[in-house]
């Protein structure tokens, strides 16, 4: 008997191993292209209030609390000074308040969004990311009470402005209310100095590796420096030299007294 084997089954076919794309992490910031859709300009706007006009308001605010190192009366008058501005009302809401509400508001969007970060924001980058938004929040949250209780809660400051000093040491007075000053100081200096570090990057003012490392420490310098100030501020409310502070605090004036004219009669 003939048997004719022939192979059983299908012709087998070796497979190889094929490398899969993936795609390359990157290290940076992803800039700002007018190429990526509408938000383009909304994140355009919300990256340039962060520096104009908020971060000039934030250099301002420091600069004004500075004035608590020289006592209650010099506190007073630079309140004094900044609530007669001409259309200050207005200029606080076209230059700090609405700027103020997108610029948060627009944040919380993005982060919502929760695009990839680890591709443009690797490493200890990622932490970066991660505590600007963070921190964005509690900066956020305290501005929104520091509002609400020293504009529109207990005596009006525009209308006695020389009470300035007594009302923020009053505040102060709560221990918790101080922690949160202290925190919040931080979170605020941290927040502003990496956001000028991420608005040089991804507006091209710093391109390159190298010229973002070097603008890092600027940026770093920044944040400490604003941070003792306001730190040094705080401790000038409840460090003792001025302890509970009048709400109508006597300006240091010299009094010069001319002498009595010859012949002049004493009652």
């Amino acid at each position: 008997m003939n048997l004719d084997l022939e192979p059983l089954g299908a012709d087998i076919v070796m497979a190889t191993a094929q490398t899969s794309a993936v795609p390359t992490v990157q290290r940076g910031v992803q800039p700002l292209r007018a190429a990526q859709g509408s938000s383009f300009l909304w994140r355009k706007l919300h990256s340039l209030l962060g520096i104009v006009p908020l971060g000039a308001f934030l250099l301002e605010h420091l600069l004004s609390n500075f004035e608590a190192l020289k006592g209650p009366a010099a506190y007073g008058a630079q309140v004094r000074f900044l609530n007669s501005l001409p259309l200050v009302r207005v200029l606080e809401w076209v230059f700090i308040f609405l700027p103020l509400l997108y610029h948060a508001c627009y944040g919380v969007y993005i982060w919502l969004r929760g695009k990839s970060n680890i591709v443009y924001y690797p490493w200890a980058g990622n932490w970066l990311y991660t505590a600007q938004r963070y921190t964005g929040l509690i900066a956020f949250a305290y501005i929104a009470q520091h509002v609400i209780r020293q504009r529109f809660m207990g005596i009006s400051l525009p209308e006695h402005p020389m009470a300035a000093f007594a009302k923020v040491q009053h505040e102060l007075a709560n221990p918790w209310m101080l922690a949160v000053y202290v925190v919040a100081m931080i979170a605020i200096c941290w927040h502003f100095s990496y956001g000028v570090w991420l608005f040089a990057a991804k507006w091209g003012i710093t391109p390159g590796t190298r010229a973002r490392k070097r603008f890092g420490f600027v940026c770093a310098a920044l944040g400490i420096a604003l941070a003792i100030m306001g730190l040094v501020s705080i401790w000038a409310f409840v460090g003792g030299q001025y302890p509970n502070a009048s709400e109508n605090p006597a300006p240091s004036v010299s009094l010069i007294v001319a002498p009595a004219a010859a012949g002049a009669v004493s009652l």
